[in-house]
């Protein structure tokens, strides 16, 4: 009600509450539409997220045992020489992508050469064949790694846009737009009372005008009596 006051019931404001609601209402159909293609494209990132980490779990699992069992059968220096020079090298460049106004990350890997056996920094004589089953098992879910980084993270700013237009929706759904349509019933309200007023002042007016002439029109035939 303290809102309603300070508003003042004029024509040019009473447009004005009409434009306001027009826009909010518009605007409160895009952020839902919104809403609820983020929702979508969230829901996709989820299952795959799951997919992707049940994947590298298992992986990293895979190339943990493997790696255990060939420190197991060789020496910590051994195992320290092998890896002391890496054979292959890694290029990470991340771009991005507009999803629903939310810059979701690229990620793009680049190895220093294509060839898959690059991976072994280390001569097959000394080592165990479980060592070359543990390098093979990282190298083949680092794909996935990337991919699951890039997703956790479209998640996290996906989850938190979502969140944000969440309470953008229910502030336009409770607030703004109730508070426009009360605004303009008050201004209708009070321009129809002034309107009912002033129609009650003009018929007083008419009926004292003709009251008037009614009076001088007596008046003038008592004078013409008279004169005769």
């Amino acid at each position: 009600m303290a809102q309603k006051k300070q508003i003042n019931p004029t024509r040019m404001e009473l447009t004005k509450q009409k434009k306001k609601l027009a826009t909010a209402v518009r605007g409160h159909k895009l952020l839902k539409d919104k809403r609820d293609e983020l929702m979508r494209q969230f829901l996709i990132l989820i299952r795959e997220n799951k997919e992707l980490r049940e994947k590298v779990e298992k992986g990293i699992a895979a190339a943990n045992k493997d790696f255990v069992l060939a420190k197991a059968g060789m020496e910590d220096e051994e195992v320290n020489a092998a890896f002391i020079a890496p054979a292959q090298s890694v290029a990470l460049n991340v771009n991005f992508k507009n999803v629903m106004s939310v810059e979701l990350p690229i990620f793009e890997c680049k190895t220093r050469t294509a060839d898959e056996n690059d991976i072994y920094s280390y001569g097959y004589a000394f080592t165990s064949s479980d060592l070359d089953g543990a390098v093979a098992s990282i190298s083949s879910v680092f794909t996935d790694m990337l991919r699951l980084a890039e997703v956790e993270k479209s998640c996290q700013l996906m989850a938190r846009e979502i969140e944000n237009t969440r309470r953008r929706v229910n502030a336009l759904e409770h607030v703004i737009i109730p508070t426009a349509q009360e605004n303009i019933k008050y201004i209708q309200m009070k321009l129809d009372e002034n309107e009912r007023s002033t129609q009650i002042r003009l018929m007083k007016v008419k009926d004292m005008m003709l009251e008037d002439a009614h009076h001088y029109k007596e008046k003038a035939e008592a004078k013409f009596r008279e004169a005769q």
